[in-house]
């Protein structure tokens, strides 16, 4: 029993700090901030309407630098609307977003160069996502399920589309997919069925296991000769 409270009390007090509505955890070696949850359990109603994060925060007289949103950070918070993210902002964390099915507008600055696994899992409410020329990295399931999502641009920086990326995207009509990408993961586009041509660049030199699977509305596709 006590080792229980212990860990709900862990899991209760998750953040160093609020400040103007928003859970910060505080590293204060480089004095730097990251976005989080309030707690797992009862984090749905953390965050509600329009949030702005900023680029730093004072906290007992020293300045942080707001430099990631971090893992779970506006987990389940089906109240969010937008988000806007600091250019200080270098990473989005494991399921940041996850389950903000009312979540329509988010910009990712040029600053971010990671999004994490299932970072916007089941926000069914985005439309279209720009991600910036800095991000090398979509994790898996970063977009799965957001069935409202229409179109996608991933920039040349973007080098691998993580395993089940783009899941269920189902509203998915068109996607361009650069020439720095060279490997696809598997079920990237599964069950995107509103897609209806796929043109893979020559940089790609593996496809995964069910990568396009379900794409019923597919009509055509062209592979490279890179591609093994």
């Amino acid at each position: 029993m006590t080792v229980l409270l212990a860990l709900f009390s862990l899991n209760a007090f998750a953040y160093d700090v609020k400040i103007e509505g928003i859970y910060y955890n505080l590293n204060k070696t480089d004095k730097t901030a990251s976005v989080t949850c309030y707690d797992h359990w009862s984090n749905s109603s953390a965050y509600e309407g329009d949030v702005t994060a900023p680029q730093e925060i004072t906290y007992n007289e020293v300045t942080y630098s707001v430099t990631s949103i971090g893992n779970e950070a506006f987990y389940n918070c089906r109240g969010l609307t937008s988000v806007t993210i600091p250019n200080s902002v270098t990473s989005i964390g494991s399921r940041a977003f996850e389950g903000c099915s009312s979540l329509t507008s988010i910009t990712i600055p040029n600053s971010v160069t990671s999004i994490g696994y299932r970072a916007f899992y089941n926000c069914s409410g985005l439309t279209s996502v720009t991600i910036p020329n800095s991000v090398m990295s979509i994790g898996g399931s970063a977009f799965e399920g957001c069935r409202g999502l229409t179109s996608v641009t991933i920039p040349n920086s973007v080098t691998s589309i993580g395993s089940w990326a783009f899941k269920g995207c189902s509203g998915l009509t068109s996607i361009t997919i650069p020439n720095s990408v060279t490997s696809i993961g598997d079920r990237a586009f599964d069950g995107c069925r509103g897609l209806t041509s796929v043109t893979i660049p020559n940089s790609v030199t593996s496809i995964d296991v069910s990568a396009f699977e379900g794409c019923s509305g597919l009509t055509s596709v062209t592979i490279p000769n890179s591609v093994t």
